[in-house]
């Protein structure tokens, strides 16, 4: 698996918006160190704007929920999104939905939605960066990923 670090030069970092897969948020939350480094400084850091699409937390309940994790429970997941106040769960709905349509080159329809989710968030003027290592989203090369 190929791990990408982007180095955000000449991008105001205190101004981005970084976008959760599934794998950064469960492996941040387990302390499992195949979290990427970068990923874990911005995950640590608490005045990073951190945005979790709805797709990556219902996948992220279901792995929980499989016993797939070190994370005890989908209640104990749940409880630390909701409490912690750098993170905003963007819904799945239209704008996402269309956008995702158009991203064929990506095959798994979990990533299509994180990219355009990212996608749509860019699109209304904000700087965006995926935290990722997945290469289904670090192949198409159409957000920064940060990992």
């Amino acid at each position: 698996m190929v791990i990408l670090t982007m180095l955000l030069v000449g991008f105001n970092s205190s101004n981005m918006k970084y976008i959760l897969d599934t794998h950064a948020l469960i492996w941040f939350l387990e302390g499992n160190s195949r979290l990427g480094v970068t990923a874990k400084e911005i995950l640590s850091d608490s005045s990073s704007e951190l945005i979790l699409p709805a797709i990556a937390l219902a996948e992220s309940v279901w792995i929980v929920s499989r016993g797939k994790t070190a994370i005890p429970s989908v209640d104990a997941l749940l409880n630390v999104v909701r409490q912690d106040k750098r993170v905003s769960i963007y819904p799945l709905d239209t704008d996402v939905i269309v956008k995702s349509v158009e991203l064929i080159s990506i095959n798994e329809m979990h990533d299509r939605q994180i990219v355009s989710t990212a996608l749509v968030i860019e699109q209304q003027g904000n700087q965006v960066a995926i935290l990722s290592c997945d290469q289904n989203i670090c192949a198409v090369n159409l957000v920064r990923i940060v990992w």
